[in-house]
């Protein structure tokens, strides 16, 4: 039996970084990068509402990254 990574949001926004079905909506991305990451209240998770632009916006969402408790943030390879 193969086991399937947890599923990517369908909220986010295409590109290579995203939020997956992890997410238990702890509000750590929102703080940290709040430009980037917005909360679907209906659903009761956080998306990437926005993909980085530059090097400095890459950092704000390896930041959030970095701290999410669940490990829901995550980047294609």
């Amino acid at each position: 039996m193969t086991v399937q990574p947890p599923a990517r949001l369908p909220d986010n926004a295409a590109g290579r970084f995203y939020v997956n079905e992890e997410c238990t909506d702890c509000d750590t991305c929102r703080c940290i990068a709040p430009d980037f990451f917005v909360r679907n209240d209906a659903a009761g998770y956080t998306y990437l509402a926005v993909q980085p632009l530059t090097e400095d916006d890459e950092d704000a969402v390896y930041e959030a990254m970095d701290c999410c408790p669940a490990d829901a943030i995550c980047e294609e390879e």
